[in-house]
C-alpha cells in the first residue's frame, strides 16, 4: 500500500483554496459589472486568505517543506522555484493586507477605496491558480524525491499536528490581542 506523501494534504488544500478564489472572482466581475460592493464578503475572503491559505496552508509549506527542503542539496532549479514560492506568498499577504485596508477605508465611507478592494480581489483571482499550477505541477512531486520514506512521513506527522493546534493557536492570539486593546 502507497502511504500519502507530505504533499497530499497540501494539494487538497488547494481546492478549497481554489474554490474560494473562483468565488472572490465571481464577486469582482459582480461589482465590475454593477454590483453594490459587499464588505461584509471582502471580511471573508481575507479571513479565508489570511487564515487558511495562509497561516495554514503557507505555514505548512513554509515552516515544515520548506524548512526541510532548505536541509537537502537542491538543485538550482529547485532552490530557485522555492525562493519565487515564498515570494509568492509575501505577495498574497501584502496584496490581502492592502485589501483589507482599503475595505476598512470603504467601512469609514470612502467611496473610492472599493476601487482599490476590487483591484485586489482581481490581483489575488489571476495570482493563486497559477502559483498552485507550479506548486502542484513543477514543485511538490519532485521535491519529495531529496526525501526518506521515514522523512516523508514525519513532515506528515508534523502537517497533521500543525493542524490539530492551529485553531488553538489562533484563538490563544484572539483573546491576547483582546486584552492588549483592553489595556489601552
Amino acid at each position: 500500500m502507497r502511504k500519502m506523501m507530505p504533499v497530499g494534504p497540501l494539494m487538497i488544500e488547494h481546492r478549497l483554496i481554489e474554490r474560494m478564489i473562483a468565488e472572490i472572482g465571481n464577486e469582482a466581475d459582480r461589482v465590475e459589472k454593477g454590483g453594490k460592493p459587499d464588505p461584509a464578503f471582502t471580511d471573508v475572503a481575507a479571513d479565508f486568505i489570511r487564515f487558511y491559505a495562509d497561516e495554514c496552508h503557507h505555514g505548512k509549506e513554509e515552516d515544515i517543506l520548506f524548512r526541510e527542503l532548505g536541509k537537502k542539496n537542491l538543485s538550482p532549479e529547485d532552490e530557485r522555484i522555492m525562493r519565487d514560492l515564498v515570494a509568492d506568498h509575501a505577495k498574497g499577504r501584502t496584496v490581502t493586507k492592502k485589501m483589507v485596508e482599503a475595505n476598512q477605508r470603504y467601512r469609514d465611507g470612502d467611496e473610492s477605496a472599493f476601487a482599490t478592494v476590487l483591484d485586489c480581489m482581481k490581483q489575488l483571482r489571476d495570482f493563486y491558480p497559477a502559483h498552485i499550477e507550479k506548486e502542484d505541477r513543477h514543485f511538490f512531486q519532485p521535491a519529495m524525491h531529496y526525501f526518506t520514506e521515514d522523512e516523508r512521513e514525519e513532515m506528515l506527522q508534523e502537517g497533521f499536528e500543525y493542524d490539530r493546534s492551529l485553531i488553538h493557536r489562533r484563538y490563544q492570539n484572539v483573546v491576547k490581542d483582546a486584552e492588549v486593546r483592553n489595556l489601552r
